[in-house]
């Protein structure tokens, strides 16, 4: 039986800028798609944001030959002011974007909306690094999108896992809610909105998708992963503020958080710790072998600890330490940093000796005098983390605060 949702169901944006030569081609595919095969009421929405070829002429062409297409143009460049602009005057209940290559299967594009059609979730993401996930494209990009969404997940403790694949949805009235914090304007808009939602209590779901790279892609992925490490930072800081009301918005749409684990006992600590220390060792020695070549030893040695310190921290917090909720999340990941940089420099010096009795010692010679210099780093972190990063305040554990916290939003 078809379902039936008054008014308009669903708004797919399609964000462009100078894409006239796929932009026809991809919007025809799509429509005729809808027609076939999504059940509820329909619009596609070209949003142009500043584009200088003929993609006006064209979108415009489209909008009056193709039923349930419309183009919105805007004068100012930018992903995040187009999906912005759109969303902001939608009547439709459900808000998706698709990128305009369609890199991802169509297909996925049912499963993406029902559950936001259904109320069953907030938000919805298809993600290419599902178990199930079926993705082509290059070594560059897998390693750069795996580390970054690898960084996002352990320093602001999110649990979705693909921030920036371009195939996502939103119920109207939570985007109403959440748009006015975001403050990102171009390729970190959606990846910070959200870790607002999260932060908030609100679900978001998730479906593997199948996505082929698009080998004509204009974007500039070195440059758009620093911004987005930059955004990283910026929204981190405005959660430490309280810039972000995400007590109020919990209270509002949030959802019952999952009750925090209890924290283990001492023997229950060093075991999980040494758990956590044996998998951040091998993950060290991996990323160093990879990044050696290319950036050098003390360079490769920095951005391997960084990368294993940020999950080591993240996975002692919660498995070894048993704390879990917002709670001094962002106070904990900065206490972790320095106690990285300490062993940083106890790993560094121990590659400064080594170079200074052997200036030409082979890269297995160096990996061996790390591996055993990051050994020593991990128990100076066990004892910090213990003593000084988790530690066990008036009785009571972080982790019993933090459930009392969200349990209790609003004062």
């Amino acid at each position: 039986m078809t379902p039936s949702y008054g008014g308009l169901a669903l708004e797919i944006v399609v964000p462009v800028y100078n894409e006239e030569a796929v932009l026809e081609r991809s919007i025809t595919r799509l429509a005729e798609y809808l027609t076939n095969e999504m059940p509820s009421t329909w619009k596609i929405t070209i949003a142009d944001n500043a584009s200088t070829d003929r993609t006006p002429v064209i979108a415009a062409r489209l909008s009056g030959h193709i039923p349930n297409v419309e183009y919105r143009r805007l004068e100012v460049k930018g992903r995040g002011y187009a999906l912005r602009d759109a969303w902001s005057t939608s009547d439709a209940k459900v808000l998706a974007y698709l990128d305009v290559d369609l890199s991802t299967d169509l297909a996925a594009l049912p499963p993406l909306v029902a559950p936001l059609l259904s109320g069953h979730s907030d938000i919805s993401i298809g993600t290419r690094l599902g178990q199930n996930s079926r993705v082509s494209r290059g070594p560059k990009r897998e390693f750069i999108s795996r580390s970054y969404n690898f960084l996002l997940r352990r320093t602001m403790q999110v649990r979705f896992s693909d921030a920036q694949c371009g195939f996502k949805a939103i119920r109207a009235d939570v985007a109403k809610r959440l748009l006015p914090h975001v403050q990102d304007n171009c390729w970190f808009f959606d990846t910070e909105l959200l870790i607002i939602a999260e932060r908030s209590g609100l679900r978001i779901h998730e479906i593997p998708v199948d996505w082929v790279d698009d080998p004509d892609s204009s974007v500039d992925i070195r440059q758009t992963a620093v911004d987005d490490l930059k955004g990283v930072v910026r929204v981190a800081g405005s959660l430490v503020r309280g810039v972000i009301p995400v007590q109020a918005i919990y209270a509002e749409l949030g959802r019952r958080p999952i009750v925090p684990l209890s924290r283990p006992s001492f023997f229950g600590q060093v075991l999980r710790f040494g758990l956590v220390g044996v998998a951040s060792t091998l993950a060290f020695a991996l990323l160093y072998l990879i990044m050696q070549g290319p950036f050098g030893s003390q360079e490769a040695n920095f951005l391997a600890l960084l990368l294993t310190a940020v999950g080591n921290t993240a996975a002692n917090r919660r498995f070894t330490f048993g704390i879990s909720g917002p709670e001094k999340l962002f106070t904990h990941q900065f206490q972790g940093f320095v106690v990285f940089l300490m062993a940083w420099i106890l790993t560094s010096s121990s590659l400064v000796v080594l170079h200074s009795l052997h200036a030409d010692a082979a890269p297995n010679v160096e990996l061996l005098v790390l591996t055993a210099a990051n050994v020593l780093a991990t128990l100076m972190r066990f004892v910090l983390l213990r003593l000084w990063v988790f530690r066990t305040q008036g009785g009571r554990s972080l982790s019993r605060r933090a459930l009392l916290a969200v349990g209790n939003p609003v004062r």
